[in-house]
C-alpha cells in the first residue's frame, strides 16, 4: 500500500517509519525540515532508498495535497506535544488547522484511510480510575495542548461523517527507541540516572513503549474498522513508581524526595509568570503539571483485543530505552 508519514521526526512518527522499513515496505515523508528526516533516517539505520522525501508541513496545504498524490494510506502523526510556547495560539494552527488541513487534503486526493494520531486527553476520565474510548470529555480541557487536540480530533470526526476513512489511535507518554531529538519520558529517564533532577513532581502519567506503539498504528491501519478508536498504554505510574522500576535496572540510582504539592503549584505558577516576561519556555509548564495530576488510568484493553496488540512489559521495555540512551550517549 502506497503510504504517506506525517511527523517522521517525531518519536511515533519516526517508529511507524521504522517499522515499516523493517518490513520492507517503502513509505512517502513529509517533513518540515528535510535534512533533519534524513538525519533521523541515518539514525535509525534505515534504508533509504525505501524512504521518499517530501518539504512541506500540515499547516501548508499546498504541500499536503502535493505529498499525498497517489498515496492510499496517511499516517498522521504529525503535531506539536510540547507544553508551552510563547505564542499558545500556535498549538491551535499546528494541531487544530493542521489536522483540518490534513483530512481535506486527503479528500482532494483520494486516500483510502487515514490513522489519525490523537492521544489519550481528549477522553472523559477521573483520578484514580479507569476510562476507557466510550466517552470523549465534552468539556474543555485545563491547557492549550489539550484544547487544541480535542478540536483537532473533532476535525477528524467531521472528516469521518463526510466520508473519510480514519481511524483513531490515543498514546499514552512515549519511552523507548526514537529521534534522540524528540522531548519526553526519556529525557526524565536519562536525567532522572545522571542526577539532573533534584526532587521528583508530585503525580504521574501511563506509559507506551514507542514500538508497541508504531505496532498498534500499523495494525490499525490493516485491520481496524473505520471510525475505531485505540488507547495504547502499558500501566500508569507515579514518578515515584517509575524511579523504582528505574532503580531495579540501576541499582545504584539515588530516588529523590517527591516535591509538595502545594510547592509544586506555586513552582510553576511563578515559572510561568517569569515567562511571559522572558520568553523562554518555564522549568515546570502549567500544562505539565496539570498532565501529572490527572492520574487516570487508561484502560487498552480493546486495542490487546481487535488489534491482537501486546505491549512489552515495564522492566523490559525500561532495559531497552536504558540501553539505547547510553547507546546515544544520553545518559553518563
Amino acid at each position: 500500500m502506497k503510504t504517506l508519514i506525517l511527523g517522521p521526526t517525531g518519536m511515533i512518527g519516526a517508529n511507524i517509519m521504522q517499522q515499516l522499513a523493517l518490513q520492507g515496505h517503502r513509505a512517502r515523508l513529509l517533513a518540515r525540515n528535510p535534512q533533519k528526516a534524513r538525519s533521523v533516517v541515518k539514525e535509525l539505520n534505515l534504508d533509504e532508498n525505501l524512504l521518499e522525501i517530501y518539504q512541506g508541513d500540515i499547516t501548508d496545504s499546498e504541500s499536503l495535497v502535493k505529498s499525498m498524490q497517489g498515496m492510499e494510506l496517511v499516517y498522521h502523526a504529525a503535531g506539536l506535544p510540547e507544553q508551552w510556547f510563547a505564542d499558545p495560539d500556535i498549538f491551535q494552527r499546528v494541531n487544530h488547522q493542521g489536522t483540518i488541513n490534513v483530512m481535506e487534503a486527503a479528500r482532494k486526493a483520494g486516500v483510502s484511510r487515514v490513522v489519525y494520531t490523537s492521544t489519550i486527553d481528549v477522553f472523559q476520565g477521573k483520578t484514580g480510575e479507569r476510562y476507557d474510548e466510550s466517552i470523549l470529555d465534552p468539556a474543555p480541557k485545563g491547557t492549550y495542548y489539550e484544547r487544541s487536540k480535542q478540536d483537532a480530533d473533532k476535525a477528524a470526526v467531521e472528516a469521518l461523517k463526510q466520508g473519510l476513512d480514519v481511524v483513531f489511535t490515543h498514546p499514552a507518554g512515549l519511552y523507548g527507541p526514537g529521534p534522540t531529538g524528540s522531548p519526553g519520558t526519556n529525557n526524565f529517564i536519562a536525567d532522572l540516572i545522571n542526577g539532573k533532577i533534584p526532587m521528583l513532581l508530585p503525580g504521574g502519567f501511563p506509559l507506551v513503549y514507542s514500538e508497541d506503539c508504531a505496532k498498534a498504528h500499523i495494525r490499525a491501519a490493516e485491520s481496524a474498522p473505520t471510525g475505531a478508536r485505540y488507547i495504547l498504554s502499558d500501566d500508569y505510574y507515579s514518578l515515584k513508581d517509575l524511579a523504582g522500576k528505574i532503580k531495579e535496572i540501576v541499582p545504584e540510582l539515588k530516588i529523590p524526595a517527591v516535591m509538595p504539592l502545594w510547592f509544586a503549584k506555586l513552582f510553576s505558577a511563578s515559572g510561568e509568570l517569569k515567562a511571559k516576561l522572558i520568553k523562554r519556555a518555564p522549568m515546570l509548564p502549567a500544562g505539565q503539571l496539570h498532565f501529572l495530576l490527572w492520574q487516570a488510568i487508561p484502560d487498552a484493553s480493546r486495542a490487546r483485543r481487535e488489534l491482537d496488540w501486546k505491549v512489552t512489559p515495564t522492566l523490559e521495555g525500561l532495559k531497552k530505552t536504558i540501553g539505547y540512551l547510553t547507546a546515544n550517549r544520553m545518559i553518563k
